[in-house]
């Protein structure tokens, strides 16, 4: 569709936007997607396209906007074509250097917010940040907590310290390293972190194949990380300290049995808005020497 026709306004381009969606193969949010994606090209909200449905764009903001239609077409990322990611109460950015925040993930820090008091003064780390969603988030929500993100990415590092910024929350630091080697010989009172946990067969594999694989996939079981975080963390936790994980929704049983070889207790899972298992936790019992 081009825009030299009095028809291509914002209703007609978006009609014909869900139509390319469906017949590129897509079948779901066809409509959010095409106000999503017009809206950014033209720097406006979505109600704005409500408002205006006889507006014409300027032919540099519908060619902006076939171009990423195109590429939505081939099944790229919504949040990778704007480059942001609304997460929380929180906008973020977001780049193909990270996953994408999901919605399940909230439950992670939902479970971690029940276990850390409101008036708190722990340090805690978010291992493998990516985007610093769960990091910011807690933070923004524990202003009192000294938060200590970590990952092996230093372009995902990059993206987090962003939107720390942007965000003015200034109570984490960040490390480079992969999972508790850059803690050093600090201690904290929690650990928190959404690992890789897909395995090579996994039936969703295809749908994340935009997304950087290292932080997906997790040797042949999709446990190779986590096991790897489990025993690692105790190390590094003040007893009784809280190791909180992400898992995926077939791993309700694996991961607390990982963490009830290892010694933890109160280990327990929880479902995430679907019901599906997403976050197992424990305490580390185990004596350290506070830092």
């Amino acid at each position: 569709m081009t825009n030299n026709h009095p028809n291509v306004n914002i209703k007609n381009i978006l009609l014909d936007a869900v139509t390319q969606l469906r017949n590129a193969g897509l079948r779901e949010h066809l409509q959010l997607d095409a106000d999503i994606l017009l809206a950014h090209a033209l720097g406006q909200t979505r109600t704005f396209l409500r408002t205006w449905p006889e507006h014409i764009p300027e032919p540099a903001h519908l060619t902006q906007f076939q171009t990423l239609l195109a590429r939505r077409c081939l099944g790229e990322p919504i949040a990778y074509l704007t480059g942001e990611r609304d997460f929380w109460d929180m906008t973020l950015a977001v780049s193909p250097d990270t996953l994408i925040p999901r919605p399940e993930t909230e439950t992670l820090v939902e479970q971690a917010l029940e276990k850390i008091p409101p008036d708190a003064t722990w340090h805690i780390a978010d291992l493998g940040t990516g985007s610093g969603a769960i990091a910011l988030a807690i933070a923004r929500e524990r202003p009192r907590c000294k938060i200590v993100a970590t990952d092996i990415s230093l372009a995902a590092l990059a993206i987090a310290r962003h939107n720390a910024a942007r965000l003015k929350i200034n109570n984490i630091r960040f490390a480079a390293g992969r999972w508790c080697d850059p803690l050093g010989n600090e201690h904290f009172e929690m650990i928190i972190s959404n690992p890789p946990y897909v395995h090579p067969g996994d039936p969703h594999i295809h749908d994340l194949r935009f997304e950087p694989l290292t932080a997906l996939q997790s040797g042949p079981d999709g446990l190779t990380d986590i096991r790897a975080i489990c025993t690692e963390a105790c190390q590094h936790l003040r007893a009784p300290g809280w190791l909180l994980l992400e898992h995926g929704y077939d791993q309700g049983t694996a991961v607390p049995a990982i963490l009830h070889e290892l010694g933890y207790q109160q280990v327990r899972t929880e479902k995430d808005l679907a019901q599906k298992d997403r976050v197992s936790f424990g305490t580390c019992v185990k004596p350290t020497e506070k830092a």
